[in-house]
């Protein structure tokens, strides 16, 4: 029987520099834009530049009927969005990401922010919560810009406010919010944070990571090298970045989060660490709403429409 190679099923090379090659390229979705709405369209996109020196950016999307109320235009929420992809891989222009966040927008409806952060190993943890903390700068500042983007300054309720992300976006969603509080964001108001199927860890090993080591999708070996490539040098799994409910500051820091919502389903190895999570949130008097469901496994949103609906749907009741 051949050895299991985690690098081959993340579809990855390594090379001498430390980089990867990634094998794997995904069908792109560029921007709608404005000037090019077609009958029927129900959103339109466009790309705006984060940091040209980080090389990062961000898709944002907004439904082309505004909702209006006595003939003034209703605000909507402002999603700020961390995809999936262990760190390593995924973009936003990606077919995939592009088409969920399309729905995003037009059924809760909703501004969204969709982030292309840096990825690992390029850049190690905590480059990507950098990302994350730059955006709501960009957000922050356009909102005092009296040239600001005119969809933030026109169409967002900077007061309601929600960082959302799937798997490894959902550990960039929860360290942003916990790093948020420590500046001043103001007027931006980060109304809850959701977390679907969030990527954390830890150097002791949980029943379900246990009881699902060779799980298919998301087996151990993938697991442990994802961490490896993500988690800054010298650091092991125990790491604040990669193991939040084993810092006592982090800790102590949840208690002033607002709402979240937290979903994970029973065949995802980190289930136990989710709902010790929302166990630990729950103890800091974190209003916590969790949604777990037995059936299921890490990423299944990708490949089974129905559960990307349920869990839009959930996400949809919460923003509203």
């Amino acid at each position: 029987m051949s050895k299991f190679d985690p690098y081959e099923h993340l579809k990855i090379i390594k090379n001498e520099d430390g980089t990867i090659t990634r094998l794997i390229e995904f069908p792109q979705t560029p921007p709608t834009n404005e000037g090019d709405v077609l009958p029927g369209q129900t959103v339109v996109s466009k790309d705006v530049t984060l940091d040209t020196t980080k090389n990062t950016w961000m898709r944002i999307f907004r439904p082309t009927k505004i909702p209006s109320n006595d003939n003034k235009i209703a605000k909507l929420p402002l999603v700020v969005y961390f995809h999936g992809g262990t760190f390593i891989s995924f973009k936003v222009s990606d077919a995939t990401n592009h088409e969920a966040m399309n729905k995003l927008s037009d059924e809760v409806p909703t501004i969204v922010i969709s982030v292309n952060f840096r990825l690992a190993p390029e850049t190690k943890l905590p480059g990507q919560y950098d990302d994350a903390m730059d955006t709501l700068y960009w957000v922050r500042n356009q909102v005092k810009d009296p040239n600001g983007d005119t969809w933030i300054k026109e169409y967002a309720d900077i007061s309601r406010v929600f960082l959302y992300g799937t798997s490894c976006g959902a550990n960039i969603a929860l360290h942003a919010s916990l790093r948020a509080l420590d500046h001043d964001l103001s007027p931006l108001t980060i109304a809850g944070i959701i977390l679907i199927q969030p990527l954390i860890g830890g150097k002791n090993l949980t029943e379900s990571e246990l009881k699902l080591a060779a799980d298919p999708l998301f087996p151990l070996p993938v697991i442990d090298l994802v961490w490896e490539l993500a988690l800054p040098k010298g650091t092991d799994r125990d790491h604040r970045f990669c193991n939040p409910l084993g810092d006592p500051q982090v800790m102590e820091k949840m208690k002033k989060l607002g709402r979240c919502l937290v979903i994970g389903f029973g065949g995802d190895p980190l289930i136990d660490r989710q709902q010790d999570l929302v166990q630990m949130m729950v103890m800091q008097g974190v209003m916590v709403e969790a949604r777990f469901d037995d059936v299921g496994f890490h990423g299944i949103e990708l490949v089974d429409p129905r559960r990307a609906s349920a869990i839009l749907n959930f996400v949809k009741e919460f923003i509203i």
